[in-house]
């Protein structure tokens, strides 16, 4: 019998089969042994194979995955923890203040989805709180992302559903991320009505969210449209993404493969490196390159 993980809530996944019935089962204990370096052997969007158990069923076989998205486990060191598999792409909501997303957050999530060869989207959400100076700031972010190869879109959640994320979305399987109180959950509830997920209030001490969806869960919207919430991230660590190989997951940084004087250039400090001179003369955007060396400083720093 075969269905596909729509939630995980610890020890028992909620698994839809392929004519609609939606049923509980859990995972033999051998897959929990099979990778000691992930935290979660199974994610939303996994296929699987069930057997019956009782009144619930047991999950025998993970079927090979097309993709899958990690990040580094916030709980346990060394280890990566899986956010979903199988999307097609990923949606990052963010916004300007209440909470703010900073560029570092962004391009970590890029990066992320660029080592895992997963087209991503940026959604910078909450417009209607932003003044015009600061829609004219966003604009020139956007228009960095669009510049490097994004799709970019800035929108209010609250004045209802832009049609183009409706496109955007389409016959798609779309993670959406971003910081707890961006609009994930809110996203949701209008895409999908009856999902009824809490929207949660920002804390005026932190300018935070809090969070409100503490498992990541699939909807379905149509037969071939569906998207996956998941739990707010407060930061994103990097995992399984080497230094040497960073670069490739900066577009703009990976045009310039080749060109360096050295091949093993690491693109800090070596003399007539092809992306400092960009970044000097203004093709590489600063932000993007001082996030790079945070990247490689975080690298250097877990050796």
């Amino acid at each position: 019998m075969d269905g596909v993980i729509i939630k995980s809530t610890g020890s028992w996944y909620l698994v839809r089969l392929q004519d609609g019935k939606e049923v509980k089962a859990r995972l033999l204990g051998r897959f929990k042994l099979e990778n000691k370096k992930i935290s979660n052997p199974i994610a939303v969007g996994d296929k699987v194979e069930l057997l019956p158990e009782a009144e619930n069923f047991i999950i025998e076989v993970i079927t090979p995955r097309k993709n899958y998205i990690v990040r580094k486990s916030p709980k346990k060191k060394h280890f990566a923890h899986m956010i979903a598999a199988n999307v097609d792409q990923a949606v990052l909501i963010a916004s300007q203040k209440r909470p703010r997303t900073s560029l570092g957050f962004i391009d970590r999530f890029l990066v992320t989805l660029e080592a895992f060869r997963i087209p991503g989207y940026l959604l910078i959400n909450k417009s209607d709180l932003y003044s015009k100076e600061e829609q004219v700031a966003l604009r020139g972010i956007m228009e960095l992302y669009e510049s490097i190869g994004y799709q970019t879109m800035m929108t209010s959640f609250i004045e209802g559903l832009p049609d183009r994320v409706g496109d955007w979305l389409q016959a798609k399987t779309t993670l959406l991320s971003g910081h707890s109180g961006s609009g994930k959950s809110t996203l949701i509830n209008l895409l999908q009505p009856n999902a009824h997920q809490q929207i949660g209030e920002i804390s005026d001490f932190a300018d935070k969210g809090v969070h409100t969806t503490t498992f990541a869960e699939m909807f379905s919207l149509d037969a071939d449209t569906h998207v996956i919430d998941t739990p707010g991230i407060k930061e994103l660590g990097l995992a399984e993404i080497t230094a040497e190989e960073l670069s490739h997951y900066f577009p703009e940084m990976r045009n310039l493969m080749g060109q360096c004087k050295f091949n093993n250039c690491r693109h800090v400090d070596e003399p007539s490196c092809a992306v400092q001179e960009a970044v000097q003369s203004g093709h590489i955007a600063l932000s993007r390159f001082e996030s790079y060396l945070s990247m490689m400083q975080e690298d250097d720093n877990r050796r």
